[in-house]
């Protein structure tokens, strides 16, 4: 199932259970290091019913990079996806959450700072499988670099520190 509430999809699989029926097993929806609204009920009832994650927008539609190569891709003019928004520019949040992921990169010494963008959302929580596209070979290249990132509690809590995030109640 992808980008439904959780309660919709706990009512499915309560009443798959109860009706001799398969519940869902994997969900789908947007998450990254930026749009942590899948960490208020998502991550809590895909564990209840022993769901896997199937997160896709990983990476904000390519929005996570450093400063040279935005810089690379303004004097190239290969700019960036434009499918969802004209504007391939980052805004400042973008930019503060590039380099703060930029500093755990250099900290672990990882080559990009896609790879722990990746990392973040494969380790917040168990049975994650991102959805990843890339768009040249040395992406897929970057991307499976995560694959050998651990990143430490405090590394995780610094990431989360830059952008401001209201779990809501209850």
């Amino acid at each position: 199932i992808s980008d439904s509430p959780a309660w919709v999809v706990a009512e499915c699989n309560r009443y798959a259970v109860d009706h001799g029926k398969t519940p869902f097993i994997i969900y789908q929806g947007a998450w990254n290091v930026m749009e942590r609204s899948f960490e208020r009920e998502i991550i809590h009832m895909a564990r209840r019913f022993g769901m896997a994650l199937a997160p896709w927008n990983v990476l904000a539609q390519g929005k996570l990079r450093t400063d040279a190569e935005e810089k690379r891709r303004l004097e190239s003019g290969e700019k960036g996806r434009m499918i969802l928004s004209k504007e391939w520019m980052r805004n400042e949040n973008e930019k503060k959450m590039s380099q703060a992921i930029e500093k755990v990169a250099n900290e672990v010494g990882a080559k990009s700072i896609q790879s722990v963008a990746i990392a973040y959302v494969m380790q917040k929580t168990t049975h994650v499988f991102p959805i990843i596209g890339g768009r040249k070979v040395e992406h897929l290249m970057s991307n499976l670099e995560a694959l050998e990132i651990a990143l430490s509690d405090e590394q995780i809590k610094y990431i989360e520190s830059v952008l401001p995030f209201d779990p809501w109640f209850p």
